[in-house]
């Protein structure tokens, strides 16, 4: 079983969601000039500007074997690596999830909270994916994608906009349907599926068998899910009433209007 989310339930925001737009933007133009500059200098990127668990650790750089380095600090790729994506199929998916639940977590945090959130939980997601290559003893292996961050929004998401409906395509094996499900379901279902997913990596790890994530970073998932969690609360409990619309403590810019969006 699958589910893919198309679109969340409208809501009244005070502004556009520029940030969330801009982030989408800049992914999706990182990964249009790899293929533009060609598989050699998409590989040189990637080599470069991963994230490398070793590194980090050590605070050292590896040999890239082109002409682009690791930037310095070598802690840089705890950012650049959440610019980075494998295929389009990896952005493209990324970008949905994104694009589905960012404009309306933008909209509650406001616009410069929104990208220090999204930055912090994607490092709080190399983290964790970090912390579980020392356990696998595969610090080696470099990790890149949005995906950590974009957990961090899916988890703000589930606390503010728990009953919000989301168009979401379902699969279940030969069979699609269209439903709206309430979000708690569609996210729900995408962090369960990392819990259990990143459990039978550990039993895999532990028992000396291969891993079987295909390459999915699922505690990078887990990590960015928690700590977006975790300031969603925060932001309840110590904003209250002050981020609802109309609200003097919003940013002043983009205009405090109602917008009708998807």
């Amino acid at each position: 079983m699958a589910i893919i989310p198309l679109s969340a339930q409208k809501t009244r925001r005070r502004s556009l969601p520029v940030i969330n737009t801009l982030l989408i933007l800049v992914n999706i133009a990182v990964f249009v000039y790899e293929v533009v500059r060609g598989s050699a200098f998409a590989n040189c990127l990637t080599a470069a500007y991963a994230l490398v668990p070793i590194d980090i650790l050590h605070n050292t750089s590896h040999v890239t074997g082109c002409a682009l380095s690791e930037p310095q600090p070598v802690a840089l790729t705890l950012l650049t690596s959440l610019f980075l994506h494998a295929s389009w199929l990896h952005v493209g998916g990324n970008m949905l999830y994104l694009w589905v639940f960012g404009g309306q977590v933008e909209d509650r945090l406001g616009h410069l909270a929104y990208l220090f959130f999204y930055l912090l939980c994607g490092v709080a997601a190399s983290a964790a994916q970090i912390a579980f290559s020392v356990f696998s003893h595969q610090t080696t292996i470099p990790t890149l994608g949005a995906s950590g961050a974009i957990a961090g929004v899916l988890g703000a998401y589930l606390i503010f906009f728990p009953g919000s409906k989301v168009l979401s395509i379902i699969f279940v094996g030969i069979f699609i349907t269209l439903l709206r499900l309430w979000a708690f379901v569609v996210i729900g279902f995408f962090i369960v599926l990392q819990i259990v997913e990143g459990y039978l990596e550990v039993l895999s790890v532990s028992s000396g068998q291969q891993q079987s994530s295909g390459g999915v970073a699922f505690f990078a998932h887990i990590g960015g899910f928690l700590l977006g969690v975790l300031i969603a609360l925060g932001a309840k409990l110590v904003g209250g009433e002050k981020n609802m619309p109309g609200s003097s403590s919003y940013p002043s810019w983009p205009p405090h209007r109602d917008w009708g969006t998807a």
